[in-house]
């Protein structure tokens, strides 16, 4: 999938145009005098033969090129020192308009709207909802009542928090402060050739899909996440979510149709929602969806937002790798990630194989 300044032309275009967007997703540096400037340097325009782009200053460095003492890319770039300051602003007051905001950074609220999308990967207001909910979930972690938690996390009324908050939590904020208490989750388990897969649900929707070696470890790590809620085995009532995730994994299946129920941040559901868009057997590097959720420079937020998902395939984290090609990083294990991986291929090809961790090897 293209992204904006995937290829050296889309990112001699933005240089030529000095498109302040493009300041810090990639770097330039001019053969004839061996230094290498943010996209936005406003130095002498260079041939485009003597150009070289690069993802990083380390890459630019590696290379033999110094730093311009012009635009000086190694250091922060003002743009995000702006950020830096609106999100001070931001976890100072629970309630800052865009207005105030602006007024604080000396930013117009247009282009401070744009540029905290752009950085935070998320707005301004979406930021507040986060801190919020953050603040939520810390009170009622701590045994809070819920109406003195939603008072102190700066919601305006209870009544607000059950409107606004059972997407972020996975739950009603009553069942998370009891750590699911009351709640009754269901689950199942199966032998693939991935290993052992649990599948739990609430009565809204799935909120675990999990790969392990052992059904004891994967029962006792839903125990440890919903530790006061009634997890019960339930094979009947899930085994069509089980035949779903089985054809998937033999290729009869590009995509696991299942209804979800799952806790997300503002910033973690837009990057498992670019998850999901990523084309059966195809692969994106974790910068490239970084781009795609419109926050070039959180590269490592979107690799913890991967690491968090709680639904193996249903979400394919797995599909996301490093710019070098390396597949790593995978919360059900690096063989599983390279099995799937290659399996998928194979498929998309139109080459059905069976799946298995020999892909790993």
């Amino acid at each position: 999938m293209p992204t904006p300044y995937s290829t050296d032309e889309a990112r001699w275009e933005a240089l030529v145009a000095r498109d302040a967007d493009a300041d810090g997703a990639f770097f330039y540096a001019v053969k004839t005098t061996g230094v290498f400037c943010r996209p936005t340097c406003a130095s002498r325009m260079p041939r485009r033969q003597n150009v070289s782009f690069f993802d990083d200053p380390a890459a630019a460095r590696a290379a033999g090129f110094r730093a311009c003492k012009r635009c000086q890319p190694e250091r922060e770039p003002r743009e995000v020192e702006i950020v830096r300051r609106a999100c001070a602003v931001l976890d100072a007051s629970d309630r800052a308009t865009l207005a105030e905001l602006s007024a604080a950074v000396h930013v117009s609220p247009f282009h401070l709207q744009r540029l905290f999308k752009r950085v935070v990967g998320v707005s301004p207001r979406q930021y507040q909802a986060a801190r919020r909910g953050a603040a939520l979930r810390d009170a009622l972690e701590g045994g809070a009542p819920v109406t003195r938690a939603a008072v102190d996390a700066g919601y305006q009324s209870s009544s607000r928090v059950y409107e606004a908050v059972p997407r972020e939590l996975g739950m009603a904020p009553s069942a998370f402060r009891r750590k699911g208490a009351g709640l009754r989750i269901e689950y199942a388990t199966a032998s693939t050739p991935l290993g052992q897969v649990l599948v739990a649900a609430t009565e809204r929707g799935i909120c675990k899909i999990a790969f392990g070696d052992a059904v004891a470890s994967l029962v006792a790590d839903l125990g440890d996440t919903f530790a006061n809620a009634e997890c019960v085995a339930a094979p009947e009532r899930l085994a069509p979510f089980l035949a779903e995730i089985d054809a998937y994994l033999r290729g009869s299946s590009e995509r696991i149709a299942l209804p979800l129920d799952i806790s997300a941040t503002a910033f973690q559901q837009r990057v498992w929602e670019a998850l999901q868009k990523i084309p059966y057997g195809e692969t994106r590097s974790y910068a490239q969806i970084a781009e795609a959720v419109g926050s070039p420079r959180a590269v490592r937020a979107v690799a913890s937002a991967c690491a968090s998902n709680p639904v193996a395939l249903a979400i394919p984290c797995h599909r996301v790798i490093h710019k070098d090609g390396t597949a790593t990083g995978y919360r059900w294990g690096t063989a599983r990630k390279l099995a799937l991986l290659a399996a998928e291929a194979r498929h998309a090809a139109g080459e059905p194989a069976a799946l298995s961790l020999d892909d790993a090897a």
